[in-house]
């Protein structure tokens, strides 16, 4: 038997002291919803007015059908310390388990097993692979008489609930958003539910998982640019309000300008809900009529999330199979050479290369940036998306299961509502629109620094001795470009007509 102990759980304004019974326990299940506040799944365990058991598992096993890249491994570690000393401070404790060979089900049956668990709560993912195992483990909860839960802790809506007048899913985002808009009422529950938790348990200790990495650490620019957790989250979120709201719609293509939330790693983790982020945005919008356009520009963003899931929903793999078909005979090219120089910011296009940089550092990249480069290594390059998407899957501290695949996708054409295949990104008109100053190819590219901005978005056409005044030599210092872009535009144009014949 599990003996019983005597929690002492600081509330708000008074102390309260609760006698643990072991024998009727509760177990919230935490996945991409690393919080305690407006956490559904949470809020519904405490309801059930049993002890709680917050529960963790890495999986790492084939059930899944991708692991977790290197960054956000990094910032996993770094969330899930976060949440356990919030937990600690309650009185409760998190259990960790990592499973490498075992299906979710069986831990999980394992878990409740073992410390007397009767009803299991978490909150839902939505890639096939993830609503697969869901539906294993809520089977098996059932059969061995545990009652599961599941809830709705990330997104604004169920992907089956915005629907069109014919029942179908939309595959466009406006009218998936004119629909969303009008009569969306957050629902997410306030604050940290009052709750008890049980933690007569051992477990796997965080530091033994080695998410951080080591032989190298490449981490010091992530440590540097984010402070992962639910703090760091309603941090962000004050700081995008005080200093990015106003001006947002204009200026959020600006990846020179603190005009974006920087809120994507985030959510991706969960550790703060997009229920919250709406009501706050409409409170700040209350309060500040002059802020409703930018207000509004930054919410559509957030239904952007919404409509990736569900196109995520409708997809077998929205990472690995084309939304249109008719780019499974897109005749992609395999350069390693190309790809290396794009991955490691050596194009030779500044625009492309600050990006590039700037995601290697801190593991983030400025959404502009993001179709820039992504256009680049599509469409001058002809390198398959899923290169891409695997990359910056690997790479991006948000890459998300939805997002990741739907941008690279739109991108490349082959996604729903996607842009048109002709569309290809000028990269030297694209960095003087966005960058007109050059602010952000200087910071990411210091050798062209000091370049005059008549220079700066076409180095090689710098004259010799301007280039060794400014201490750079093009071709030596910094790369020549790796592709022409009038060239590799046509080369790209006639790929894409291939596709109709």
């Amino acid at each position: 038997m599990i003996r019983c102990e005597l929690i002492f759980v600081e509330s708000v304004g008074s102390k309260r002291i609760k006698v643990i019974s072991a024998e009727d326990i509760s177990l919230v299940w935490f996945r991409d919803d690393l919080r305690l506040s407006a956490n559904p799944a949470l809020n519904a365990a405490a309801d059930a007015g049993k002890p709680i058991l917050c529960f963790y598992l890495l999986n790492e096993n084939d059930e899944h059908h991708r692991l977790l890249g290197g960054a956000k491994r990094w910032w996993l570690d770094k969330s899930l310390h976060a949440l356990s000393k919030k937990i600690e401070s309650l009185g409760g404790k998190l259990f960790l388990q990592r499973n490498t060979d075992r299906s979710t089900a069986d831990v999980l049956l394992d878990v409740c097993k073992s410390h007397n668990i009767r009803s299991v709560f978490w909150n839902r993912r939505y890639s096939t692979s993830e609503t697969d195992i869901d539906k294993k483990v809520k089977s098996a909860l059932n059969e061995a008489g545990h009652t599961p839960s599941s809830f709705n802790g990330s997104l604004l809506k169920e992907p089956w609930e915005v629907k069109t007048n014919s029942g179908n899913p939309y595959k466009v985002f406006t009218p998936f958003w004119n629909v969303l808009k009008p009569d969306f009422q957050p629902n997410h529950p306030n604050g940290v539910p009052d709750c008890s938790f049980f933690s007569d348990f051992e477990c796997d200790d965080l530091r033994n998982w080695a998410l951080h990495p080591t032989k190298p650490d490449w981490s010091d620019g992530l440590g540097e640019a984010w402070i992962p957790g639910e703090d760091g989250a309603k941090a962000c979120l004050e700081t995008f309000f005080d200093e990015g709201l106003e001006g947002y719609k204009e200026k959020r293509d600006r990846p020179d300008l603190p005009n974006t939330s920087g809120l994507s790693p985030y959510l991706s983790f969960g550790e703060i809900s997009v229920h919250e982020i709406w009501s706050k945005t409409l409170q700040k919008i209350s309060e500040s009529p002059e802020l409703e356009s930018d207000g509004w520009a930054f919410l559509r963003e957030l239904a952007w999330r919404d409509f990736s899931y569900s196109l995520l929903f409708q997809s077998k793999d929205l990472s690995t199979d084309n939304w249109n078909d008719k780019f499974d005979g897109f005749p992609w090219e395999k350069n390693e050479t190309c790809l290396t120089a794009w991955q490691k910011g050596k194009t030779g296009y500044p625009i492309v290369d600050a990006g590039m940089r700037e995601l290697w550092t801190t593991g983030w990249m400025h959404n502009r940036v993001r179709m820039i480069v992504a256009s680049f290594l599509i469409k001058h390059l002809m390198i398959d998306w899923r290169t891409g998407e695997e990359w910056f899957w690997d790479t991006l501290v948000d890459a998300d299961t939805a997002n990741n695949p739907a941008s690279w996708q739109w991108v490349a054409g082959s996604g729903a509502d996607a842009s048109p295949y002709f569309r290809i990104f000028n990269p030297i008109t694209q960095g003087e629109k966005f960058d007109p100053d050059g602010v952000y190819i200087r910071k990411w590219v210091p050798e062209l620094s000091k370049l005059p901005k008549k220079y700066l978005f076409e180095p090689w056409d710098t004259p010799r001795d301007v280039q060794k005044q400014c201490g750079v030599l093009i071709g030596h210092d910094y790369p020549k470009p790796i592709v022409i872009h009038k060239q590799a535009r046509q080369r790209a144009l006639d790929a894409y007509e291939s596709l109709k014949t």
